[in-house]
């Protein structure tokens, strides 16, 4: 009876295991991807704000106050929620310098 219930209980095991696996190995490879793609979004957001900022003709003292948060939040490296607030504070930076005269 003891085989018995070794068996039995390693194929519990294993089930859940493998149910577990199934279930949690997805949602972390979305959560990376997630992560991965908001970065790249504020990165090159940063880059295009820096670029519009050196063919801007003036200086734009709220542009480059939002460009330098951008930047400081990058380097932070925090999670999504940062890199989302990295790209919004640099894309208006970007919209400022376009927009001034």
């Amino acid at each position: 009876m003891s085989h018995t219930l070794l068996i039995w209980l390693v194929g519990v095991v294993l089930l859940v295991g493998a149910g577990l696996a199934t279930t949690l190995l997805p949602r972390r490879r979305e959560r990376v991807q997630e992560r991965q793609t908001a970065w790249s979004t504020a990165r090159v957001a940063i880059d295009s704000a820096t670029v519009s900022r050196d063919a801007a003709a003036t200086r734009v003292p709220e542009a480059e106050q939002l460009l330098a948060r951008a930047e400081l939040i990058a380097a932070g490296r925090g999670g999504v929620s940062a890199a989302r607030t990295a790209a919004e504070h640099a894309t208006e930076a970007d919209r400022l310098w376009r927009t001034h005269p």
